[in-house]
């Protein structure tokens, strides 16, 4: 038996915790940031904010305190928000420590700094001198179909092949399938870029353009994921894989997607702020990743025309239409020109 922590109780973090409940075998603390949320779950075993309609197990322990939820701790899982995972590991850092191996399930690239998420984990405890052993979770996964026990294939990305085995046999069961990678990096941008491109999904849905627009946008948007991750030192084949291909083309199609969600609403007509507000709390990350997403690639040389047209319908107000017919109307290319 293990000690799990689940550092969030959103709906991924939720989910996970569920899932880890059905495989059995486990000791697992779902911790949440909301002690309203907190008490609601105890008292009601649901998470009838963020998760409703499924069963939280007797097994699952909840919990607002982040010494709770760690002590004794084997594995750490943080599911929490890109935008306050820096926050969070500045106060959960004095109750880590070195023999526990953390797992990042956020998707997300740090405003302003660049970052993926575990490099700003790794930030925040080297300065408290901790040096924990890591790996991301990744690919495509709704948390809903996750906590229903729908089959489901993730990657677990480590440079730690003990870490990624240890992980791949502690989360995997009859519903949910792990693979192991090496590649942090590949996985990391891989399943922060695609919520991006979902929205340029949603846009191509909302628009009313057609299956052939859809397809379009899909295949050039895994080129502009590839082209990052590789400039960063991901590898091609991670892209291609469950972290990249698979996780976007859930994103772009499935019901699902808040970011797609997101988008479609953009392309009807809706305002930003009107959307966001309707979501009821939920977290689509990619409007917030699109920005760092760009700053990143312009660190790296890397043009994202895609993100690009995203970042001025998100963050300035462009008119959808207006921005697919200037992705159409860009100078002809060679198809696989880096």
């Amino acid at each position: 038996m293990s000690r799990i922590a689940v550092m969030g109780s959103g709906a991924w973090g939720t989910a996970i915790a569920i899932s880890l409940s059905r495989r059995g075998g486990h000791e697992i603390h779902l911790w949440s940031f909301e002690k309203d949320v907190a008490e609601v779950m105890r008292n009601q075993r649901e998470n009838t904010v963020f998760l409703p309609g499924f069963r939280l197990d007797d097994s699952i322990a909840v919990t607002p305190d982040p010494a709770e939820a760690l002590r004794g701790a084997e594995i750490v899982v943080s599911v929490t928000p890109s935008e306050f995972t820096r926050s969070s590991f500045k106060a959960f850092a004095p109750h880590l420590n070195e023999q526990q191996i953390l797992v990042s399930a956020t998707k997300g690239i740090e405003d302003g700094s660049y970052l993926r998420m575990t490099q700003v984990i790794a930030e925040v405890l080297s300065a408290r001198g901790l040096n924990l052993a890591c790996g991301v979770l990744s690919g495509p996964s709704f948390a809903q179909e996750v906590a229903a026990g729908a089959p489901t294939a993730i990657t677990i990305a480590s440079a730690d092949a003990e870490v990624a085995s240890r992980v791949q046999r502690e989360f995997s069961s009859r519903t949910l399938r792990l693979y192991t990678n090496d590649d942090v990096v590949g996985a990391e941008l891989g399943g922060s870029i695609k919520n991006v491109i979902a929205i340029a999904a949603g846009i191509v849905a909302g628009l009313g353009l057609g299956f052939n627009s859809n397809a379009a946008l899909i295949t050039r948007g895994i080129a502009e994921m590839t082209r990052l991750a590789m400039a960063c030192g991901g590898r091609r084949e991670t892209l291609a894989g469950l972290a990249g291909m698979g996780d976007l083309v859930l994103t772009c199609t499935g019901t699902l997607s808040r970011n797609r969600t997101v988008g479609m609403e953009l392309g009807r007509g809706r305002s930003l702020p009107e959307i966001l507000e309707g979501l009821g709390g939920h977290v689509a990350e990619g409007v917030r990743t699109t920005s760092a997403a760009l700053g990143l690639a312009r660190r790296h040389g890397v043009e994202m025309p895609i993100a690009e047209q995203m970042e001025a319908i998100l963050m300035h107000g462009k008119a959808p239409q207006q921005a697919i017919e200037e992705l159409m109307m860009r100078p002809g290319r060679d198809e696989f020109a880096s």
